[in-house]
C-alpha cells in the first residue's frame, strides 16, 4: 500500500518526448525532508516559492527563487525547506541525462552546485512553462542544448566566444526540417550529420533565417494544412497526417498563424464566393 503524502505535499511528474530529458519534476513540498539519496541523471532545479537546504557531498548548500541549483550524477544529496521556509517550497526539476553535461564536469559541480544567474533561470522557466504546455520536442530541445551551455560556462574556465553562426549550415539545417517536415529529425542527430552542436546550430538557424527552427518548422506545417484543408481534408485527418499532437494541437498554431481555425477556414474556402 502507498503511504500517504505528507500534508500538503503535491506532486507531478511527467516523461516528454525530448532527447535528453528523463523526467520533469514539479513539486510543493511542506512539512516533508528528503532523506539522503542519490541519482543516475543531472538534476537542475529552480524554485519559484520559499527556499531549499540540502546538504551535498556533506556540504550544506541553499537554493532560492533567485538561483539555479545543478545537481552532478552519482552525489549523495538529500533535501528540505529552509528554517526561514515556514510555508515550504515550490520547486521545478529537470533529470537529465547522464550525457548531458560532460562526466569532468561532475566535480566542478559539486563545487559550485549554485549559480547566481537571471538569464539562466528565466530560461529554465521558459522551458518548463514549455513543456508543461506541450510546445513541442524540438522547442524544448533547442532550449535545453543553449540551457546546457550555459550551465557548462559556469562550470568550465573560459574558453573563448562561441564558434560564430555559419549561413551556410543554418541552410543545410533548413533543408534537413523541410525533408522531415511531419517526424521532425532531432536536433542531436541533425548535428551529428552536420558536425556541428545543436546550440550552434540554433544560433546560426536563428540568425540566418529570422526565427527559431521549432518556429520555422510549425510555419511549414501550417502551410502544408492550409494546402491539404483547401483540398478537402478533414482538420482531424490533416493534424495526424502533419505531425501535431491531435486536432486541438493544429487548432492553436493554425489559428495563431491565420486567425482562424482549420474548419472555419476549410468551411470559408468551400463557400461560393461574392462577384
Amino acid at each position: 500500500m502507498d503511504e500517504p503524502l505528507p500534508q500538503r505535499c503535491r506532486v507531478t511528474a511527467w516523461r516528454p518526448a525530448v532527447p535528453g530529458i528523463a523526467e520533469v519534476f514539479h513539486a510543493r513540498i511542506v512539512d516533508y525532508a528528503y532523506p539522503l539519496h542519490v541519482h543516475d541523471t543531472w538534476t537542475v532545479l529552480i524554485v519559484d516559492d520559499g527556499a531549499i537546504d540540502y546538504d551535498l557531498d556533506r556540504r550544506l548548500r541553499g537554493a532560492s527563487p533567485a538561483t539555479v541549483a545543478v545537481l552532478p550524477p552519482g552525489v549523495v544529496h538529500n533535501g528540505r525547506p529552509a528554517a526561514a521556509a515556514t510555508e515550504g517550497f515550490r520547486k521545478r526539476n529537470l533529470y537529465l541525462d547522464p550525457s548531458f553535461l560532460p562526466a569532468a564536469l561532475v566535480g566542478p559541480a559539486v563545487d559550485r552546485t549554485t549559480m547566481d544567474d537571471p538569464a539562466l533561470r528565466a530560461a529554465l522557466a521558459a522551458l518548463h512553462d514549455g513543456l508543461a504546455a506541450g510546445s513541442g520536442p524540438l522547442d524544448a530541445e533547442a532550449r535545453l542544448a543553449l540551457i546546457g551551455e550555459r550551465i557548462a560556462g559556469h562550470l568550465l574556465p573560459a574558453t573563448g566566444a562561441p564558434r560564430r553562426p555559419e549561413s551556410a549550415v543554418a541552410d543545410r539545417l533548413r533543408d534537413l526540417l523541410d525533408a522531415h517536415l511531419t517526424d521532425p529529425l532531432p536536433l542531436r542527430e541533425a548535428a551529428a550529420l552536420l558536425d556541428r552542436s545543436v546550440p550552434h546550430l540554433v544560433r546560426s538557424f536563428t540568425r540566418r533565417h529570422g526565427l527559431s527552427p521549432h518556429a520555422y518548422v510549425l510555419g511549414r506545417r501550417v502551410e502544408a494544412a492550409r494546402s491539404r484543408l483547401l483540398a478537402g481534408a478533414r482538420p482531424a485527418d490533416v493534424a495526424v497526417e502533419l505531425g501535431f499532437h491531435d486536432q486541438a494541437h493544429l487548432t492553436r498554431h493554425f489559428r495563431r498563424h491565420t486567425s482562424t481555425t482549420p474548419g472555419r477556414y476549410a468551411r470559408a474556402a468551400r463557400a461560393p464566393q461574392p462577384p
